[in-house]
């Protein structure tokens, strides 16, 4: 008889074992060990385990909800997953979930294409496809140099100094692509200079004269087990889309990886994105892996 029982000090360490087991079959944005390292039991966190009679932990759901996705009117799944794919054993773990979402309109999680299993079961659960995300990785190729018209030059980031300008850009650029609509805020940039995935030198701005018009981040990662540079955001205003800006950014951005000694570069891109997507396929990336976004409808 299975039961579900909230989190727990005594069990973190089960709780973060069975993430570390299983966050190869999902998507594990925020399962790498610093996250769960880091991971605290708090209003920001709710958290459920599913255990056996012998309390033993066979499944888990998690759901994010600080300020960046309260804004939003949502929240996302750190995880969710049961060893067991029986519906009824993610219902218990849903419910006790749904009590943390009230003012919310919907909860989302991303599930990779490979892993059909889980889609049937979010499907039974009547969560709906809101859209479909990318990943695309870049050999050790040559790049091109950034090519800007005249007028244009692209800085490094200063932290302290620049964190209204990165938003400024950010947020106008992504304002109308789906899951990125909620506004980021200036202490959440700052904030970015003292991850551990920050690499100096790895955000830079675009700027016409002195204006900034596009942004992007090259921060350290690891894929297959080897590190490689992730990229992202890269975000151009809209007024200036069309101009080969973005070209320009993505490849100082790949030439910044090459300096650092990366071999390989990974950035993610929205199905409906075609633009971008064309633009990376065209600067020698390849797309890799697929995942779905799931939205539940409160």
């Amino acid at each position: 008889m299975m039961k579900v029982e909230a989190l727990i000090t005594e069990r973190l360490g089960d709780f973060r074992e069975y993430c570390e087991r299983h966050r190869k079959e999902l998507d594990d944005s925020f399962l790498y060990d610093e996250d769960l390292q880091n991971f605290k039991i708090d209003a920001e966190n709710p958290t459920y385990i599913l255990t056996d009679t012998r309390g033993d932990i066979k499944g888990a759901a998690s759901i994010i909800l600080d300020d960046y996705h309260r804004r939003g009117n949502r929240a996302r799944f750190r995880i969710f997953h049961c060893e067991s794919q029986e519906e009824q054993n993610y219902k218990m773990l849903f419910a006790e979930i749904l009590k943390h979402t009230n003012s919310l309109e919907h909860v989302f999680l991303f599930v990779p294409l490979v892993n059909q299993e889980l889609q049937d079961v979010m499907e039974k659960l009547k969560f709906g496809v809101e859209r479909y995300t990318f990943l695309l990785v870049r050999e050790d190729l040559d790049v091109l140099d950034p090519s800007l018209p005249e007028g244009f030059e692209i800085r490094s980031f200063r932290p302290g100094v620049d964190e209204d300008a990165w938003c400024r850009v950010r947020n106008a650029a992504f304002s109308m692509l789906k899951g990125s609509e909620t506004e980021i805020t200036p202490d959440m940039v700052a904030k970015l200079s003292s991850e551990s995935d920050y690499l100096d030198g790895g955000m830079m701005i675009l700027y016409e004269n002195e204006k900034p018009v596009g942004v992007v981040r090259g921060a350290d990662d690891e894929y297959e087990d080897s590190p490689i540079m992730n990229i992202g955001p890269l975000a151009i205003l809209p007024e200036y889309q069309g101009k080969g800006l973005g070209r320009a950014l993505l490849r100082a951005a790949i030439k910044f990886s090459k300096e650092k000694g990366y071999k390989r570069c990974v950035l993610c891109v929205n199905a409906e994105n075609e633009q971008a997507k064309a633009l990376y396929l065209q600067e020698d990336f390849d797309q890799t892996e697929g995942v779905v976004c799931y939205r539940y409808e409160l």
